[in-house]
């Protein structure tokens, strides 16, 4: 394929499309054929899974999540726990507003009676409780759902290994 074909070969090539329609209609279906061809290359699942490895990084970096989750909690004081806890939220609330923006899937009050109609979007809304019959349906709003109305994830270089969530630490003297 990335050899070189002289102008005169290209001028004959293009004149045969021009006037053979039965050629022309091979040169197309070659051409599908090549589109519609699966790519070849697999990509390992860290880069398949780099933008969320790279929010997993970000997490740990800003909020110490990861290490706040690998903890054993029960060996800790409700005190301590607690104190931890607002530090993992403050940095990792400061990364999910710097990646996402977000909105209510459903708006409304938490607690306030809903109708939800037949058709309904069931990825922005989940029954719970007796659910029989056909909509509409009637009931309480327990929680309003959350809606990523933006994403603004960086490119990641290929020069990253994602894999690296949080690089070890060494104090030097």
């Amino acid at each position: 394929m990335g050899e070189q074909i002289g102008f005169f070969d290209r001028l004959k090539l293009a004149w045969q499309v021009l006037i053979d329609l039965g050629f022309a209609g091979r040169v197309l279906d070659g051409l599908k054929q090549l589109e519609a061809k699966p790519s070849n290359v697999v990509l390992p699942p860290e880069r398949v899974h780099a933008s969320g490895l790279m929010l997993l990084a970000a997490l740990q970096r800003e909020g110490r999540f990861v290490d706040f989750l690998q903890q054993d909690a029960a060996a800790f004081s409700d005190e301590d726990v607690g104190a931890a806890a607002r530090v993992v939220h403050g940095g990792c609330r400061k990364i999910i507003e710097q990646f996402f923006a977000f909105e209510p899937a459903l708006k409304g009050d938490e607690g306030m009676p809903m109708t939800v109609p037949p058709g309904f979007d069931a990825q922005r809304i989940r029954m719970t409780g007796n659910v029989s019959g056909q909509p509409p349906f009637r009931g309480t709003l327990k929680h309003h759902g959350w809606f990523a109305r933006e994403v603004r994830m960086p490119e990641i270089s290929q020069a990253v290994d994602p894999r690296v969530v949080a690089p070890a630490e060494i104090e030097l003297p």
